[in-house]
């Protein structure tokens, strides 16, 4: 079935400058000067792959228009907006691993934007699905800070939105990059509007966060799953994850909409991650979600775009992602599908279903 979607892209997204840092760290007189891992190139070469491969030409694309501030300060304090602004000019940092340059203020508010647009577009009928193509990243910003090479926490921002202008009641985010999804977490920790599911590596970042057993507080209890996988987990662990926890929480939680912080860092040979995901298993989640969006949200499904760091292999689960949403199949195939399906311990291993099954528990809570 081909649907209509839409695709958010801007080249000054490209333009946010993260600087010399030698990988995450900052360079200096022990740390000789490199490039900051979150950097253009895997984004760039996402959009040069959709349109090598005549991608592009089925998609609806979207015009990004910069997030007003007081749409960010619906979900950031006044204090941290105000921190990136005053250093719009200069450059500066929203923690000494998130560097930024001049201008990033306001790309940051085009890439909150971005996804604000294509929630207007699922929203009035325009396109079916979409993804947003932004960055700088969002998925780590929590209310009064920028974090993990974030500014502004895009997603949660066009959640809130979709809620103020078009009356959306259940939000649902599915978060698969695999770092945690710790900024909106902090955002909807007592509000349950929004269901949010992080399913990520194990304490790989932030440090010592996305726990099980970190449930939601108040009103949002039970509202807030954490799916923790173990390092080296395959498409096995994330299959039966989605079978058994994601797709029953969202069966169970009806949302009007899913939003997806959609990162491909739980992908192999990923340098800031130790999971073994592939375009096919990326591809076979998506459809796994539009499923259940078809049944409980008329297929809304907005993805936004966070972590990835390996440039080559990045743009293969990303063409794979947007086929699945559009309906379109290319004639590219992924190279590296070969050598990452047969990477050893790609099924469902034991000690990875325990981890599984801890998730489980949760869902008697969501009604």
């Amino acid at each position: 079935m081909k649907n209509r979607t839409g695709l958010v892209w801007h080249e000054l997204y490209m333009w946010h400058n993260t600087g010399n840092h030698a990988g995450i760290m900052p360079a200096g007189l022990n740390v000789e000067p490199y490039r900051h891992v979150e950097n253009p190139d895997s984004k760039r070469r996402i959009k040069n792959l959709l349109d090598v491969s005549g991608l592009s030409k089925e998609l609806t694309f979207i015009d990004p228009v910069s997030a007003t501030k007081e749409q960010v300060l619906r979900v950031h304090t006044d204090n941290h907006v105000y921190n990136i602004e005053s250093a719009n000019e200069t450059g500066g940092h929203a923690d000494p691993f998130s560097p930024f340059g001049v201008g990033s203020y306001d790309i940051a508010l085009l890439s909150a934007g971005g996804v604000i647009q294509l929630v207007d577009a699922v929203m009035n009928g325009d396109v079916d699905n979409g993804y947003a193509l932004v960055r700088p990243p969002g998925h780590h910003a929590v209310p009064d800070s920028g974090m993990g090479f974030c500014l502004f926490c895009n997603a949660a921002i066009a959640a809130r939105h979709a809620q103020d202008k078009h009356g959306l009641k259940r939000i649902a985010f599915v978060d698969w990059d695999v770092h945690h999804g710790n900024g909106a977490e902090a955002i909807f920790w007592n509000d349950p509007s929004v269901l949010t599911i992080s399913v990520h590596q194990d304490r790989c970042f932030p440090p010592d966060t996305g726990h099980v057993t970190d449930n939601g507080e108040g009103e949002g209890e039970g509202y807030n799953i954490n799916i923790p996988l173990p390092a080296g987990s395959g498409f096995g662990a994330y299959e039966a994850t989605f079978d058994r926890v994601v797709i029953p929480a969202l069966e169970a939680y009806k949302p009007e909409m899913i939003i997806v912080p959609s990162g491909f860092d739980a992908g192999a040979y990923d340098p800031l991650g130790r999971q073994m995901m592939h375009s096919d298993g990326y591809r076979a989640l998506t459809a796994k979600l539009m499923a259940v969006a078809d049944k409980v949200c008329d297929g809304r499904i907005i993805m936004c775009h966070e972590g990835g760091y390996e440039p080559t292999t990045v743009p293969y689960f990303a063409l794979a992602v947007i086929e699945q949403l559009s309906g379109h199949k290319t004639d590219i195939t992924d190279p590296f599908m070969e050598m990452h399906g047969g990477l050893a311990g790609q099924e469902l291993q034991d000690h990875q279903d325990e981890y599984i099954q801890r998730a489980e528990a949760l869902l008697k809570k969501i009604s």
